[in-house]
């Protein structure tokens, strides 16, 4: 039986489809989760997908940390419950402090819309474990509040902790060397394009592997973390064993 990964559907969400195509595709039994909802529908792990949440307005995310359905996502994160925020999401759990740091603008102060390459810096953790190899990946960005930011100390103890996921890199795996290089396409500082959480079970990244899922996409990189998370997914599911009914 396969494992029910719920995907979170805010008003302007606009990558839940394909989120919940590529979960499906991977394996899994994707469930949307509609945003006012308090029930996460007995999924094993939480995607926060794509998009313009609640228009973005006042700023990404900021209003959609309120919705009900967060008060169940933070609930799951707090009992290890594997989310991943993409994008939107990811700014969501940002503001909804599941993640350290914030997204601001872009460093051009336009919209981003292009492939990009990043590089895991951990192939051990649930949304990295299908990579394999330290290899860049290839899939696109889609944002116009990407920069990755945080204090010195915060970025020091990402770095000394290993919560850094991914980081920007050119085509060649090289570093981004100058604040403009087209490497870092929204100039995030130390070119981070995702993180998690302490405890490792909350991931958020920028760029959408749902977008590269599949080699007719252009790249087929991205499906190597949404298959991550879902096995990673199922292995805990398995762990807990089967939910009797009416056990307390």
């Amino acid at each position: 039986m396969s494992v029910r990964i719920g995907v979170v559907v805010f008003p302007g969400s606009n990558c839940d489809r394909d989120t919940i195509d590529a979960l499906a595709l991977a394996g899994a039994e994707p469930v949307a989760l509609w945003h006012e909802s308090s029930d996460l529908g007995g999924a094993a792990a939480v995607v926060l997908p794509g998009g313009f949440a609640y228009g973005d307005y006042l700023r990404a995310g900021a209003i959609a940390r309120f919705s009900p359905v967060m008060r169940a996502v933070a609930g799951f994160a707090a009992g290890g419950g594997l989310v991943l925020g993409i994008c939107n999401g990811f700014q969501v759990l940002a503001e909804a402090r599941l993640l350290p740091g914030a997204l601001l603008r872009n460093r051009s102060l336009r919209f981003v819309c292009r492939d990009v390459t990043i590089l895991p810096e951990r192939l051990d953790s649930p949304f990295t474990r299908a990579v394999r190899e330290r290899r860049p990946l290839r899939m696109p960005v889609a944002h116009g509040e990407g920069a990755y930011y945080a204090d010195e100390g915060t970025l020091d103890a990402l770095e000394r902790d290993g919560r850094i996921l991914f980081r920007y890199v050119g085509p060649d795996g090289a570093p981004p060397v100058l604040p403009d290089d087209p490497a870092n396409p929204n100039g995030s500082l130390r070119a981070i394009a995702g993180v998690t959480n302490a405890v490792g079970n909350v991931a958020g990244l920028m760029p959408h592997p749902e977008r590269a899922a599949e080699a007719i996409l252009g790249s087929d990189d991205g499906m190597l973390l949404i298959r991550s998370l879902v096995e990673s997914a199922a292995e805990r599911a398995a762990a807990a064993g089967p939910v009797r009914v009416g056990a307390r």
